[in-house]
């Protein structure tokens, strides 16, 4: 299984929420296909036939925890990342 695979599987698990690294989390939006957008911290992602529009912000360099659990709700509701190749 390759690294994205298993940060994506970590997510999914939802027992680390704090411990998603935010280079990498904005790194794995932009392997789903997600456009990004920067304005000041916040790193905006957008994609065609997703309603919602995902706006994360860094916390010492960790992703925030329940923008992680907004995330997970995503790759659910959406199968993001069910084909990752790596």
């Amino acid at each position: 299984m390759g690294k994205w695979n298993k940060l994506r599987e970590k997510i999914l698990l939802g027992e680390s929420d704090a411990n998603i690294a935010f280079d990498e989390l904005c790194h794995l939006f932009r392997r789903f296909g997600f456009a990004e957008r920067i304005s000041g911290s916040h790193h905006i992602f957008s994609q065609a036939g997703v309603e919602e529009i995902i706006n994360l912000q860094p916390r010492g360099g960790m992703a925030k925890s329940y923008q992680v659990a907004q995330v997970r709700g995503l790759i659910l509701k959406y199968r993001l990342g069910d084909a990752l190749n790596e």
